[in-house]
């Protein structure tokens, strides 16, 4: 009779299975793990061990072969009592014990019975199904290669020696979102600086003209109402203000040139804006006057070229 067959039905749902005189086969519940060395993950599992002390007939191995086999339970317990005795001495001879489904058995140098499970089997019923699965790592990307692409999206300076995971991405976003509002609104304080610095220059220059003209008019021989007409042509310097459509913000200046030669290839009337406070190298797709020719290049530079394409307004 095959009494491992039955020994294995039961250890699904016990954890302690008694052979009567012979021992005791016990499972102990361990969580999932991983073995880094062979890169493998193992489900929970039931890891078995075996008490040769454990020798008291319990009733629930007989019992469970004898309702299996619908024959009485003094008639099966003497067939179990039976096999017990000759696993018993094969033991003795020296020889080893195969228990398919369980393991191995054998003496030891100190007559001790000693017990190696047998691999592949899982007598934990709430992992049944499961089986290992090989965990291979991940490679990660390399972090200089996502810095330089951020580096011609956002106008500030990166440090690429650090990374702290996905939330330390998510505050540079936020940081960019805050600085790109700064260097705009920084740009736009100096070009009002600019423009009232020729606004003056302007009015300077008329007041200039016509002290000059009242000058002359004082050695005139007739009545000052008869005074000439005074007629000014006064070009005003100031330009109006400039829309630019920018193409990247570059920290080195020949990677902004490469850029302005590479846009000019294709067409487009690049040209270097200079650089903003943080000493980034600005460059344009192109400037407009218009703004709503700005804005319609803009929407299509970026529909067909380059979707982080930005504009940049003088006030």
């Amino acid at each position: 009779m095959r009494v491992e067959h039955y020994i294995a039905e039961l250890l699904y749902r016990y954890n302690c299975v008694v052979v009567p005189n012979f021992g005791a086969f016990l499972a102990n519940t361990t969580a999932a793990r991983i073995d880094v060395s062979q890169q493998t993950l193992y489900p929970p599992t039931k890891n078995l061990s075996f008490n040769q002390q454990l020798t008291k007939n319990d009733g629930l191995l007989v019992s469970h072969i004898a309702n299996v086999k619908n024959l009485p339970y003094e008639a099966l317990l003497k067939e179990v009592e039976e096999v017990s005795k000759q696993w018993k001495d094969k033991l003795d001879s020296g020889k080893h014990l195969f228990l398919e489904g369980i393991g191995k058995l054998w003496v030891g140098k100190e007559q001790r019975i000693q017990f190696l499970p047998e691999e592949g089997y899982n007598y934990l019923a709430t992992s049944f199904g499961f089986s290992s699965l090989n965990a291979t790592p991940i490679i990660r990307e390399k972090l200089k290669e996502e810095v330089q692409q951020l580096e011609e999206k956002v106008p500030f300076t990166i440090t690429p020696e650090r990374r702290e995971g996905a939330r330390s991405k998510g505050w540079l976003q936020y940081a960019a979102i805050f600085l790109l509002l700064l260097a705009t609104g920084s740009s736009a304080y100096q070009f009002y600086q600019q423009n009232q610095y020729r606004q003056d220059l302007v009015r300077q220059n008329v007041q200039e003209q016509v002290s000059r003209h009242i000058q002359e008019a004082t050695f005139f021989d007739g009545s000052p109402l008869e005074l000439p007409a005074l007629n000014l042509n006064i070009t005003k310097t100031a330009k109006g203000p400039m829309h630019h459509v920018i193409a990247g913000a570059f920290r080195f200046r020949e990677n902004a040139d490469k850029k302005i030669n590479q846009l000019k290839a294709q067409g487009y009337d690049a040209a270097y804006l200079g650089t903003n406070r943080y000493g980034l190298h600005q460059v344009t797709f192109d400037s407009f006057s218009d703004s709503q020719e700005a804005l319609r290049f803009l929407r299509k530079i970026k529909a067909t070229v380059s979707a982080d394409a930005w504009m940049l307004s003088e006030k």
